[in-house]
């Protein structure tokens, strides 16, 4: 079950859009091996001026489309990744991002039914920038840009390209 707002009428999606943080073209990428989860995040990221996705349907699949991104004048910027998939969990996606010089400050966004503390704090010590936890509202999700976006602006947090 998640909860969906309607965002696309009247001053609710200007003050959506109006929040745009990172640049217009942020590339995102998504990772779930639920397209249905997958769809609203790509609406949650549209609805606040973000179009510029990439989707992975598991751990694998993302790393592919990391490394084919890297080198490009449009590289993924940030990662938006569900925990439990086939091949390979998120959490190990997350790890080995985190490992590995190219991705090891890309934001990182768990989002999971996942809610048992020894899980977050796994993520934590694995390096993620934040967590969500299922089911979600596409203002929560907002709502842990602009926390990020902040402490980015603050100088809090480093990222490689924002």
């Amino acid at each position: 079950m998640f909860f969906i707002a309607i965002l696309n009428i009247g001053k609710t999606e200007y003050s959506m859009k109006a929040a745009r943080m990172f640049k217009p073209n942020t590339k995102f990428l998504i990772v779930d091996d639920y397209l249905s989860m997958r769809k609203i995040i790509k609406k949650t990221l549209s609805d606040i001026g973000y179009t510029n996705v990439v989707e992975a349907f598991d751990g694998h699949n993302a790393y592919e489309k990391l490394v084919e991104n890297v080198n490009t004048a449009e590289p993924i910027e940030f990662i938006i990744c569900d925990w439990n998939m086939p091949k390979m969990l998120g959490i190990d996606f997350l790890k080995k991002c985190r490992s590995e010089k190219a991705y090891e400050v890309i934001p990182f966004v768990l989002i999971t039914a996942e809610n048992d503390q020894r899980k977050i704090v796994e993520a934590v010590k694995a390096g993620v920038t934040d967590y969500v936890i299922k089911p979600f509202s596409p203002a929560l999700l907002k709502s842990k840009f602009e926390v990020y976006y902040k402490k980015l602006s603050a100088g809090k947090v480093s990222a490689k390209v924002v």
